[in-house]
């Protein structure tokens, strides 16, 4: 039988999917390519918004589209779905 703690653990396939999107890019900067300490952009999910810091978005909520959220150093800081 699974460890379920309210809060913590969830069957929520969105929710999985962000945590599963959030070890891959966590720390790593997006290029052309895979390595240790980047990802490759072309192995992201579509729909997929790359958003860096002063970037204007919009606030229409797509439950498909993985945002990327990017830091001033370049590397991924964290994701959601929306």
């Amino acid at each position: 039988m699974p460890l379920v703690v309210p809060g913590v653990t969830t069957n929520d396939p969105t929710v999985q999917k962000t945590e599963e999107w959030m070890n891959k890019l966590c720390g790593k900067t997006l290029a052309d390519h895979t390595s240790e300490t980047t990802f490759c952009k072309s192995d992201l999910p579509q729909p997929t918004r790359i958003i860096k810091p002063g970037t204007m978005v919009t606030k229409d909520f797509n439950p498909d589209r993985l945002n990327v959220h990017v830091g001033e150093d370049g590397k991924v800081s964290h994701v959601i779905h929306g």
